[in-house]
């Protein structure tokens, strides 16, 4: 009790919000809550997503403090989203949206449990918030599971116990617990492969490891659960992307726990957040679901990949050290610092008569809270499914509390008003109580708005001090990637759109390139979209046009292998296909090329370059305007190649096909 005092004295308090306008009579409305005849499902919590793919990949580079703030705003209890939540890939080498994130085991006989920034995330996250429950989900699988094709069920056992030694690795390596599993984003499921999922974890004495199928729509998985009792039996959650807050009544009659595993995906403007506002609340009103998961956790990739800003919260220049709080932090808030996972939802219609919905939620224990969204139709759309049109309209809403609830005296208020007008939206205020009076209380509710009201008095809408203001990309970039002991497994800004690229130790080079970035994916992946057949990283400011880029280069490959560097680079993510720039390629045979695509079929310049592999070389790529010429090791090669198009992107480097190959001393101008 003692405890409990000393949080609501510290709890913050704001000033009242915004006046009510006089206007015509509102339409009016009641809503009763109660519990005497039990309580709806289990609240499972709100979280998101890092990964599918490399959408945390510029965090990592942030300095402190500046990083560690953008942490307290995702995970930290009551201070920003406070999240309930964090949902990982499980790198697989391959482009999974916007960049690759490294598996654990490149080659089957390779572990390595400290590649990429996820372990680091999740560790983040538990630092802060003890409680978050952590997911893992493949999008892509390293090329030795599928024995050459490019699936990962062919060999379930191979495929269970790669997954199962990610899980391990997690405890063994960095004391995370995983909470759940799932299949393999947004592609097939097998039941075979679901089956041997459970039992090989069972076998590690991973019985509490719960199982998600199959993150993708709530058909076929809800029907051959239906027919199947022994996969009914291995399945905890039935976990659907987008479902557009609707279910399907197979998912319902499985009786399992419905989530939406995977939703929002919204440019993070206040249309993305009154997307947020209106789904956390109806993906439970519409379609029982007592999780909602966002793609993505923070927007910490180049904006121009695909997708850009599609996070709660951008921070995508760890070179200036700006990020920006966007307002779905804040919706977000709205539930998450006031509710649980383990509290259950009340037994209500959730409809608003003047359109809208609430929820109400109870932790057993006497403590209410309930989450009221008026978000009309085009201040709320997400970027799928389509939504069908509705009306909206200011409204009065008399709530009666009734069963365990009918003591309670008053509430605490929270609101955020969303203006597109003025575009002065009001976001996570701390109004003045509601008095309940009689076991009720009425709400004049606007258009576009959210309150919380609750009988906690924990919320608290922290901020920290303004960070720096935006910078671009240094116009002179140098790396020469000498680090002993590196904090991570990537190069700080190079974002790999295929293949990865890692800090190498070059033991048998005593000389200038001990330290290198090498290419290390041998075999292509089992994709989860169409990768290049070549690899590449892009780095910079996309708005580049002049440009000199120099890098060291060594070919491991003998014969047919080959690297290049690139400038204005146009293209990536899931579109890495489609590549175009100004390429640069040298190849172990001793030639070179300048084409004008990643897939090296626009060739503009070609010759002997004298070249060979296992030897390091230097190449320089002039672009000055409509023109491009090249060095090798500091002396001309070729000049005066016309470039029409395009007309400005990243800088780049990578190679020919899937093979080793190193770069030392990054030097883009």
């Amino acid at each position: 009790a003692a405890l409990l005092w000393s949080t609501i004295l510290l709890a913050c308090s704001c000033g009242p919000g915004p006046p009510r306008i006089d206007a015509a009579p509102l339409l009016a409305a009641t809503y009763v809550l109660d519990d005497a005849n039990g309580l709806g499902r289990e609240f499972d919590g709100i979280g998101a997503v890092s990964g599918g793919g490399a959408t945390s990949r510029l965090l990592v580079n942030y300095q402190e403090p500046y990083r560690s703030q953008i942490l307290d705003y995702l995970f930290k209890p009551n201070f920003g989203a406070s999240l309930h939540i964090l949902k990982v890939e499980i790198g697989g080498d391959a482009q999974s949206t916007d960049g690759t994130e490294p598996s654990h085991m490149h080659y089957e006989n390779d572990e390595n449990y400290f590649r990429g920034y996820e372990w680091w995330l999740m560790k983040e996250a538990k630092k802060r918030n003890p409680q978050i429950k952590l997911i893992g989900l493949p999008w892509a699988f390293p090329g030795w599971i599928g024995r050459g094709e490019n699936w990962p069920y062919d060999y379930p056992d191979i495929t269970a116990y790669y997954i199962v030694s990610w899980i391990l690795g997690a405890k063994q390596y960095h004391d995370l617990d995983i909470d759940y599993i799932g299949i393999w984003n947004e592609r097939a499921f097998s039941s075979k492969y679901i089956k041997l999922l459970r039992y090989t974890l069972d076998k590690h004495g991973l019985e509490q490891v719960r199982i998600i199928a199959s993150d993708r729509l709530w058909e076929p998985i809800s029907f051959v659960m239906m027919i199947d009792s022994e996969l009914h039996g291995v399945v905890d959650v039935i976990g659907a992307h987008y479902p557009g807050t609707k279910t399907v009544p197979n998912a319902v009659l499985t009786g399992k726990k419905l989530w939406s595993s995977e939703d929002y995906s919204t440019f993070n403007n206040d249309v993305g957040a009154g997307c947020w506002a209106r789904i956390l609340n109806q993906n439970y009103v519409n379609g029982n679901m007592t999780s909602t998961i966002a793609w993505n956790l923070v927007a910490s990739y180049y904006e121009e990949l695909p997708f850009g800003r599609c996070g709660l919260m951008t921070a995508q220049e760890p070179w200036s050290g700006h990020y920006k709080v966007e307002s779905p932090i804040w919706i977000t808030a709205h539930t998450t610092q006031f509710t649980q996972p383990g509290w259950s939802y009340l037994q209500v219609d959730g409809h608003l008569e003047g359109g809208g919905s609430f929820v109400a939620l109870t932790d057993g224990l006497g403590n209410l809270t309930i989450i009221i969204e008026t978000m009309s139709h085009n201040h709320s759309k997400c970027i799928r499914p389509p939504l069908p049109n509705f009306n909206v309209i200011p409204q009065r809403a008399t709530f009666y509390l009734r069963g365990s609830f009918c003591m309670v005296k008053t509430l605490q208020v929270w609101h955020s008003r969303l203006d597109f007008e003025s575009g002065n939206s009001s976001l996570f205020q701390q109004l003045h109580p509601v008095n309940v009076w009689e076991g009720r209380f009425s709400l004049d509710l606007n258009v576009d708005e959210v309150y919380t009201l609750t009988t906690l008095k924990t919320g608290r809408k922290c901020g920290c001090p303004e960070p720096p203001p935006p910078q671009p990309f240094p116009s002179d970039y140098k790396d020469d990637f000498n680090i002993r002991n590196p904090p991570f497994s990537e190069a700080p800004n190079f974002a790999d759109q295929t293949g990865v690229f890692e800090y190498f130790v070059n033991a048998s080079d005593p000389g200038d390139h001990v330290f290198t970035l090498r290419q290390v994916v041998v075999q292509r992946p089992i994709t989860w979209v169409s990768d290049a057949d070549q690899t590449i990283s892009v780095i910079g400011n996309f708005k580049w046009v002049n440009m000199t880029v120099t890098c060291d280069i060594y070919m491991e490959k003998p014969d047919d292998g080959g690297v290049f560097i690139a400038g204005r680079v146009d293209n990536g993510g899931i579109y890495v296909r489609n590549t175009k720039g100004v390429f640069f390629w040298v190849f172990a045979d001793g030639t070179y090329r300048v084409t004008g695509d990643l897939a090296g079929k626009k060739i503009l310049m070609k010759g002997l370059a004298g070249v060979r592999d296992n030897a390091w070389h230097t190449l320089t790529l002039n672009i000055q305007g409509n023109s491009a010429s090249g060095l090798l090791n500091g002396y001309p090669l070729w000049e005066n190649v016309t470039i029409s198009n395009p007309g400005n992107g990243w800088a780049a480097l990578g190679t020919r096909s899937f093979e080793l190959a190193q770069f030392d001393n990054f030097h883009v101008e």
